[in-house]
């Protein structure tokens, strides 16, 4: 997912994989012109790897290219969704900790980042689909605080209490962002799974994506850093 100079010619990578989810192992050389890894270990590639156990970090032997989008993630905005994508797997993922649902999911939206026109679109759904798979999405049917089912009516969101509330619970002294139907419907359409060759939906509405950021920003305990960056780009 990234990396980081060690030495003159060496880089300690951060991969997330199948069999172990998130780890760091070091790529000797990779840095040297002649490096057999050349190409091989760029941002967003999906490889197959031999490693071995170091003493303090496992070791790269091999690295084989199974997908390679990084010529279409270096376009601007592509990579700084990319980064966000990245950052948000990084920041909920522990080390050793195997997450094939996650994995399938990152491979899964580092390729739709690489072939979409406006990437930044499929953030919201991404990051809904992470929370749900790490049992951290919200109820979407019901108040988080009453557990009354929701009505047709507006909707509001308390990030802190991890949901959505209705009329009858929200507090009128704080100002909470207020949610239509429509957008609690597109909501529930983000946060379902792909099934069979039905289309997911992809675009949030304006104060859904908003909503997904605050959950996101309330169970990381900060935003994250690269989303500042897509704000050049626009929605």
């Amino acid at each position: 997912m990234r990396g980081r100079p060690l030495g003159e010619a060496d880089r300690i990578l951060t991969l997330f994989t199948r069999e172990r989810g998130k780890l760091d192992a070091v790529a000797k050389g990779v840095r040297r012109t002649r490096s057999h890894f050349a190409g091989r270990l760029e941002f967003g590639n999906e490889c197959d790897f031999v490693m071995h156990r170091g003493r303090s970090l496992d070791v790269v032997v091999s690295a084989e290219t199974l997908r390679a989008p990084w010529a279409q993630l270096v376009e601007p905005e592509r990579y700084a969704v990319a980064s966000a994508v990245a950052e948000l797997i990084d920041a909920f993922c522990e080390p050793d900790w195997a997450l094939l649902d996650v994995y399938g999911l990152l491979v899964g939206a580092i390729a739709a980042v690489a072939a979409a026109d406006n990437p930044q679109a499929l953030l919201p759904r991404f990051e809904l689909r992470l929370l749900a798979m790490l049992g951290l999405a919200p109820p979407l049917e019901t108040c988080v605080q009453c557990g009354s089912p929701l009505g047709a009516g507006a909707t509001w969101l308390d990030a802190a209490a991890g949901g959505l509330l209705d009329d009858r619970c929200r507090e009128r002294w704080r100002d909470l962002p207020e949610l239509s139907a429509d957008d609690v419907a597109n909501l529930r359409a983000l946060a379902a799974p792909k099934e069979g060759g039905e289309p997911a939906a992809v675009r949030a509405t304006p104060r859904a994506a908003a909503a997904v950021e605050e959950l996101v920003a309330h169970h990381l305990g900060r935003r994250p850093k690269a989303l500042a960056a897509l704000g050049v780009f626009g929605a």
